[in-house]
């Protein structure tokens, strides 16, 4: 097992954790030298708070960590591409690199939709690796949907 698909377990794990809260399940680690120095998964509607994404809970724990808003040399890894938001905070904390697992077609601000942590005219371009762990990653997400809808559907039955 590679490094990054270990680190990716990790985030997996976190993933699981936002499931079972009721959120959309997506976990994020951020590793320097070799070590998480901080960990995040979806809580947005556990802390009613729309920038509660797992990228943003662990980067705040890890620049909490080191003291320092600038998080030089660190890589984030994440089960889900990750969002505009989330993809405009790895520029402005100077992340050196980004390594997720499923693609988003939607939201994707890593090379799916767009690309914002690759741009030319920002500050800052982030090192992209895609697609590691990206079946278990996106199996993850889209029984967690299946589920979801399964719930709705029981509930309208019941009214």
């Amino acid at each position: 097992m590679t490094d990054d698909q270990r680190f990716m377990q990790h985030a997996l794990e976190l993933a699981k954790q936002a499931w079972q809260m009721g959120e959309v399940p997506v976990g994020a680690v951020l590793v320097k030298e070799g070590q998480i120095i901080g960990r995040g998964f979806n809580q947005p509607i556990t802390h009613h708070d729309p920038s509660a994404h797992a990228e943003m809970l662990a980067i705040r724990e890890a620049a909490e960590h080191v003291g320092n808003y600038r998080l030089l040399d660190t890589t984030l890894y994440v089960t889900l591409e990750p969002c505009p938001m989330c993809a405009g905070l790895l520029v402005h904390s100077r992340i050196k690199r980004l390594v997720y697992g499923a693609s988003d077609a939607k939201t994707g601000a890593c090379g799916s939709l767009m690309n914002l942590v690759d741009h030319e005219g920002l500050n800052h371009q982030v090192d992209v690796t895609a697609g590691v762990l990206a079946e278990e990653c996106g199996t993850l997400l889209s029984d967690f949907f299946k589920w979801r809808r399964a719930q709705k559907k029981q509930e309208k039955a019941q009214s």
